[in-house]
């Protein structure tokens, strides 16, 4: 019986030990977030450990440096201060990984569009700018910062963002000559990875590629008051899929893709595309028409596929214009790019817009027959769109932004 006894007694502490240990092994370890300021040009290699922080200035990144911000970091402005972004110039890079639970996210104190100048990458991939000069072409950025941008260095990396979200940014100072968005990419080249970005409620673009051939994956534009897409330059990105447009209030174009009016021989790639329009949105600038899905001018092209256009419906106040899934706003757009076989749109689903197609310039009439060959346009009711998964990455103030896909 004593035996017995003393064999319960050991098993018993047995047991007790394990569960001790299970506590131990489970308890969360909960990071204390650092904080601090970000102001001056980086002169050196820096990681900005998970926090919040102040971004204060036009912060450059310059050649030969990496900054890092890790997962969850909270980044804000304060337009108070007065003008605030983050440059990377060509050679300098920014590794900026999130999670789809723990996003990293710049933003703006006052939460209000046009704040502050977004993230701005340079780097030195091809774009065009000329139809003649065939040496590497050059051009100078309409951010304030007139830095000349372009190259030959297809493969240029101006780092890693993933599960990056910038909100109230698109700083309009002087426009065409000091405007940004929320993401603006000059040149930059396809060793660039963009995965999971957001850009929500700024004043101009949400996302403006100007020449290069970075690709981006998974892009969220929201209720930016310009286009939600928007690309010049001859940008020629190959790997894009499941880009969102949601468009409320004041907006553009979903996409308006240019070229600088040059006819070239390239054209980017977009799979799986959203572009929405909330009922009652109104033009940016009542004297343009821009009320299309998708606009082509001055020799933009590409080649687009599954695409889901919705809500792009007539305005009558307080102006009239015409709403339309595409528009060629140019006769040479319209010769050299739709009847040269180098604008390609399939697997269309419309809904909710009142035209199809929108003759710009009203010297051509743009029609599915006028697509050669006849295969480069094809609707379908069964096509999806962009494919998202929610989450804390595409979460505002408790607003689910794929709520609408």
């Amino acid at each position: 019986m004593k035996k017995f006894a003393l064999g319960l007694a050991i098993l018993a502490s047995i047991f007790t030990g394990c569960s001790s240990d299970d506590e131990e092994t489970s308890t969360p370890i909960i990071k204390v977030p650092a904080s601090g300021e970000i102001t001056g040009d980086f002169t050196a290699n820096k990681t900005f450990a998970y926090g919040n922080y102040t971004l204060k200035g036009m912060v450059k990144i310059p050649n030969g440096v990496t900054v890092t911000f890790e997962a969850g970091s909270t980044i804000t402005c304060d337009n108070a201060t007065g003008e605030n972004g983050l440059i990377v110039l060509n050679g300098g890079k920014l590794i900026a990984v999130g999670t789809a639970d723990a996003p990293i996210v710049f933003t703006e104190k006052s939460k209000t569009a046009g704040s502050w100048a977004g993230i701005i990458m340079y780097g030195d991939a091809p774009i065009v700018n000329s139809a003649v000069n065939p040496a590497p072409q050059t051009s100078t950025s309409e951010d304030g910062l007139s830095l000349v941008y372009g190259g030959s260095n297809a493969g240029h990396n101006g780092g890693t963002l993933k599960y990056v979200r910038v909100e109230y940014a698109g700083q309009v100072i002087t426009t065409n000559n000091k405007e940004h968005n929320g993401f603006s990419f000059y040149s930059v080249g396809s060793g660039t990875v963009l995965e999971n970005l957001v850009s929500y409620m700024g004043n101009d673009d949400g996302f403006e590629f100007y020449g290069g051939t970075v690709s981006g994956k998974n892009l969220v534009s929201y209720g930016n008051k310009d286009d939600a897409f928007d690309w010049q330059d001859g940008w020629r990105g190959q790997l894009n899929t499941n880009w969102y447009a949601y468009q409320v209030g004041t907006a553009n174009y979903g996409i308006e893709a240019e070229a600088k009016g040059v006819n070239n021989a390239f054209w980017p790639v977009v799979t799986n595309i959203t572009l929405k329009r909330a009922a009652g949105t109104v033009t940016e600038a009542q004297s343009e028409i821009q009320l299309d899905a998708i606009q082509f001018k001055k020799e933009g092209n590409g080649d687009f596929s599954n695409i889901v256009i919705d809500g792009y419906k007539n305005q009558t106040s307080p102006s009239s214009r015409n709403g339309g899934a595409v528009q060629v706003l140019d006769l040479n757009t319209y010769n050299n790019q739709i009847a040269g076989g180098k604008i390609k749109l399939n697997n269309v689903k419309i809904s909710n817009t009142d035209n199809t197609f929108i003759s710009g310039a009203g010297t051509f009439t743009l029609q599915a027959s006028s697509f050669n060959p006849n295969s480069n346009w094809s609707t379908s009711a069964s096509s999806t769109g962009t494919s998202l998964s929610a989450g804390p990455w595409a979460t505002v103030n408790g607003v689910n932004l794929l709520s609408n896909l």
